[in-house]
């Protein structure tokens, strides 16, 4: 069977997809910068309260309809799990441990998961040789990004790496989920379902285990918050589903590509974080790993 062509992305969607992968690789610097004064709880309460606020403004003002009933919000709850109280607070917990460039690289795990688990439960994504070769790739790099001895070791700082890949993994059993779960829903509305459903588990979550958050914090860690709210959920959802609809899902996976350097050259000249040299290797192996899943290298033709 001849493969489906790669749809077409035009100028304003990679435009798009480089503004996205700008703000979610920020993401991670706003997290270290947040964590100077607020806990892990609170800092992931402070993100999906604030974009769930944000998202059903903008949902009121465009005058979107909302599904009603018990079945929508099981699955609001189930997605706000997987994709943003799990994950969330797996990452900046990890950053507790681990530089923001680092947290970022294994992160970029998640396509490997999504490919990998997707072929054993869809008949239309199967695992071919191609994609099998691209997922044997991005495990590797994962494995070398973290490197066999820390595995072994198991202290607090490879705890914080499994943490970050067990976020990669929730990450890909959400995509898993969402597929066939939001289908006819416009994705705003979902987005700002599952964020206030990911509101209602963290925000007990957080007074019990960082207390009543204080009012006194710094401009920067106000700053950061905002950002991990605004920018990078609210605003983020909404660019994300744009690219979604102008270049389809090939192609919008390829941002995952992009947003590990930029956390990497934000970490190292905001914080002056130096990464070891087998960050990057596994960085480069999974980016081999996305690329041929993707698919499209093999594809190119060179004129003479």
């Amino acid at each position: 069977m001849t493969p489906a062509p790669q749809r077409t992305v035009s100028l304003y969607a990679w435009a798009l997809l480089g503004l996205l992968a700008l703000i979610w690789g920020g993401s991670f610097p706003a997290n270290r910068l947040a964590l100077t004064q607020v806990g892990v709880f609170t800092t992931v309460a402070f993100r999906v309260c604030g974009a769930a606020v944000l998202l059903w403004a903008y949902i009121g003002w465009r005058g979107l309809p909302v599904p009603r009933g018990r079945r929508w919000w099981l699955t609001c709850g189930i997605l706000g799990l997987l994709n943003n109280a799990i994950p969330f607070s797996l990452i900046v917990w990890g950053q507790t441990r681990i530089e923001s460039g680092l947290a970022a690289i294994l992160n970029a795990a998640t396509a490997i998961f999504t490919v990998a688990i997707a072929g054993l439960i869809f008949a239309d994504e199967r695992m071919t040789r191609t994609k099998a070769i691209g997922v044997a790739l991005g495990f590797a790099g994962v494995v070398v990004t973290i490197g066999p001895a820390s595995l072994l070791r198991l202290d607090l700082t490879s705890l914080a790496q499994l943490a970050v890949l067990g976020a990669s993994l929730s990450y890909a059993l959400n995509s898993i989920y969402a597929r066939e779960a939001l289908r006819g829903i416009r994705p705003e509305v979902s987005a700002a379902g599952m964020l206030t459903a990911a509101s209602v588990m963290m925000l007990p979550l957080a007074l019990m285990t960082d207390g009543i958050p204080s009012l006194s914090y710094a401009p920067v860690t106000w700053a950061a918050l905002g950002y991990l709210a605004a920018v990078a959920s609210a605003l983020a959802y909404i660019l994300f589903y744009t690219v979604l609809t102008l270049a389809g899902a090939g192609n919008l996976s390829l941002v995952t590509l992009l947003i590990a350097p930029i956390a990497v050259v934000i970490g190292a000249v905001g914080f002056g974080e130096v990464l070891a040299p087998t960050a990057f290797a596994g960085f480069a192996l999974l980016a081999a790993g996305l690329l041929v899943i993707d698919g499209r290298i093999f594809r190119v033709k060179f004129r003479p």
